[in-house]
């Protein structure tokens, strides 16, 4: 399971990291080789976002990112042919992050069915929150799949118990509101919420949205079980390339 992952990992690691592509961008032999070159740096788990037209969670990267993805032909059936092949090439935890269209119209049950089947342990849906995900919950738990739920800065603590109570793997933290990529304060008001979420929560905690550099990371040791990097690495490839991938994750981290 990828809770039982996680703490596993967290008892060698301080803060384990989680990396995000975009598949289909900029190619999906890039793509390949981001993931390679990430794994190689010590990633220990990782997002294959599935591209969609209207990705309302993420910045002007990852925006472009998805409209270019999907102008060079990326689809479902293809995305899902590119997460089987890296998680059987692989040997860390894969998870699609996605939006709630495209399991509706691929069929909740067959969407969680063919996550399963191709390896991935679970999946991010940031645009259904609990009350309108019931099916999508079960379905995920039918298949020993984990529904990553969210926390956000202005969610309550009330809010956050009743979202406890149906996350599995671990509970994705928004650093800030807001949409992916833009600057975030590491600030006492982040600090205080963070541990608001660990109070609240049953599960490992991630923290997204806005970290950038080792800085950042050793901000989070302590106050988290997993670091994301998402728009960074794709402003990484965009300026220096996809050969630089490694150099930038292996930069991040605590014993680089």
């Amino acid at each position: 399971m990828l809770e039982s992952y996680i703490r596993e990992n967290r008892k060698k690691k301080e803060l384990l990291l989680m990396t995000h592509i975009v598949m289909g961008y900029p190619s999906f032999e890039d793509c390949h080789a981001m993931v390679r070159q990430m794994v190689a740096a010590g990633v220990d788990l990782m997002e294959l976002q599935i591209p969609f037209s209207e990705p309302m969670a993420d910045g002007p990267v990852i925006l472009k990112a998805n409209q270019t993805a999907l102008e060079n032909g990326a689809t479902v059936a293809r995305c899902l042919a590119f997460a089987k092949d890296m998680a059987a090439r692989y040997p860390i935890p894969f998870l699609f992050m996605t939006y709630a269209n495209i399991p509706f119209r691929y069929g909740m049950a067959a969407f969680a069915k063919a996550t399963a089947d191709i390896g991935l342990t679970g999946t991010i849906v940031p645009d259904l929150p609990m009350e309108e995900g019931a099916e999508y919950i079960q379905v995920m738990e039918d298949n020993h799949l984990s529904s990553i739920q969210m926390f956000s800065p202005s969610t309550s603590d009330a809010r956050m118990a009743q979202i406890a109570s149906v996350a599995s793997g671990f509970i994705y933290c928004l650093a800030r509101k807001g949409v992916t990529g833009a600057n975030t304060q590491f600030s006492d008001d982040l600090t205080t919420y963070l541990a608001r979420c660990r109070r609240a929560a049953s599960v490992p905690i991630a923290v997204g949205f806005g970290i950038k550099d080792k800085a950042d990371m050793m901000y989070l040791r302590e106050k988290a079980d997993i670091a994301v990097i998402g728009s960074e690495t794709i402003r990484v490839v965009e300026d220096q390339g996809v050969n630089a991938v490694r150099e930038f994750i292996q930069g991040l981290l605590p014993t680089a």
